[in-house]
């Protein structure tokens, strides 16, 4: 490293060189290529660290990781990655930003205040669920809200999507290739889903191989120890479905709503990034990054959350030695 590149990394006493909000794939894999970089970060990890991938039972599709560990042990040895490098690590979550100067402000809900040169925010985003009251017991064991996370443990089975928008309609199609059949139910008449997506659920559920059910909401999930069965009302009328999995595809809510007014955010809440141009992940304000769920909505996958938190490290980097 340069003399110049140290002085730039050298962290004054009380202003960090990069924070990284967050503690999912996203979050660790920005700290762990920070740290290698000696950039010295400090990780603001919230209470539940780990994020979402924490909730999930089986990984099937994380490069390497056979057997099909849980979601839990993939994040805990992610975070031990992080705290073998040193990495400051703190329980709490931000509660007020401000990115107005050079030197970017972060309060903590419990009063600490951060200065830092840049920030990776990789908050991730929520899955929306029913929140009926059966809806808890069955979250990992047999409701879902990813197909392409949890849809080969349903191979051959029957499941039922819940949703009527595009990501609904793809989630369908994807289970259909292995399920044994796919209800897809809705609450409405019509749906807000691209038509092509439309037209090919309709080839299908003429092939017999999904069956569409409308103006239905779920009023309970059913089972035991796993799920086994759903009752719906549709149009006034109960109807109960024996199934084994239950997608929820009805959308997502990013996690910033703290960052409101100090960053561009879209329509949905999501961090507005250059994507398209390099640096990938900078945001509208010089120095703050954006990583994962919270600002790339179009995959919700682990494995392309912590790509994502690689690029922000070496967009941190570029952007500390003047170059980005």
């Amino acid at each position: 490293m340069s003399q110049h590149a140290q002085e730039l990394y050298m962290a004054q006493d009380n202003i960090a060189n990069v924070v990284v909000i967050g503690s999912g794939p996203a979050a660790c894999t920005a700290a762990i290529y920070a740290a290698r970089a000696s950039l010295n970060p400090i990780m603001v990890k919230g209470f539940e660290e780990g994020g979402q991938l924490t909730t999930t039972p089986e990984v099937g599709n994380w490069p390497g990781a056979l057997g099909d560990p849980s979601g839990f042990d993939i994040m805990q040895n992610m975070i031990k990655h992080v705290n073998e490098l040193g990495v400051k690590s703190i329980s709490d979550v931000v509660s007020e930003v401000d990115f107005s100067g050079e030197i970017k402000r972060l309060k903590l809900s419990g009063g600490e205040e951060i200065l830092t040169k840049a920030v990776v925010i990789a908050t991730g985003a929520r899955a929306r669920y029913l929140n009926i009251e059966s809806e808890a017991k069955f979250k990992g064991r047999g409701i879902s809200a990813c197909a392409t996370c949890d849809g080969m443990f349903f191979r051959n089975k029957t499941v039922a999507v819940i949703g009527g928008g595009s990501v609904a309609f793809i989630e369908a199609l994807f289970l259909a290739n292995l399920c044994s059949k796919v209800y897809l139910i809705h609450r409405r008449e019509g749906f807000r889903a691209e038509q092509i997506l439309v037209d090919r659920v309709n080839e299908l559920a003429a092939q017999g191989k999904m069956e569409l059910i409308l103006n239905a909401n779920v009023k309970e999930y059913v089972g035991d120890d796993l799920l086994n069965g759903i009752v719906l009302d549709v149009k006034g009328e109960e109807r109960k479905l024996d199934l084994n999995g239950v997608f929820v595809a009805i959308g997502h809510d990013p996690a910033t709503e703290v960052f409101k007014g100090q960053i561009d955010l879209d329509s949905k809440g999501y961090i507005v990034t250059n994507k398209s141009k390099t640096p990938v992940t900078a945001t509208s304000c010089p120095g703050v990054f954006a990583a994962g769920d919270c600002s790339f909505p179009e995959y919700h996958q682990a494995i392309v959350a912590a790509g994502q938190g690689c690029q922000a490290a070496l967009d941190v980097e570029q952007y500390l030695l003047g170059i980005a």
